[in-house]
């Protein structure tokens, strides 16, 4: 396992991480609900991968949602890319740099853009 500085994280006792992956520089994890961070995976420089969201209707206030997250085996998240609450990266998936990922990532895909789209299989 590798993971360079600087690294930020609010809820450490909430993340779970498996074997061999790395983790690059400038990467911030909010983990107010799971973040599970499999074997093999990549996450590249300033990654955001949050699991808290505000409603709507009462977003000045502190009312939150906590949404798990999980990144299958060999999944490959390069840099910039942002991980909204709830979703899913599929095993041996790629997220394009700056990806804004909304919706769960199949496995064995590319996916990019704002929001995030499959632009082919891999």
């Amino acid at each position: 396992m590798s993971i360079v500085s600087p690294f930020y994280c609010d809820n450490g006792c909430r993340v779970k991480l498996g074997k061999d992956i790395t983790i690059n520089k400038g990467a911030t994890l909010l983990s107010a609900g799971i973040i599970e961070i499999e074997d093999g995976v990549l996450i590249g420089p300033d990654v955001r991968i949050a699991t808290v969201n505000h409603d709507l209707k009462e977003r000045h206030h502190k009312f939150y949602f906590k949404k798990s997250h999980n990144q299958k085996k060999n999944a490959w998240i390069c840099i910039g890319a942002i991980i909204c609450p709830g979703v899913t990266i599929g095993e041996n998936s790629v997220v394009a740099a700056g990806a804004v990922v909304t919706k769960d990532v199949p496995g064995n895909v590319v996916v990019g853009g704002n929001p995030a789209k499959v632009i082919k299989k891999i």
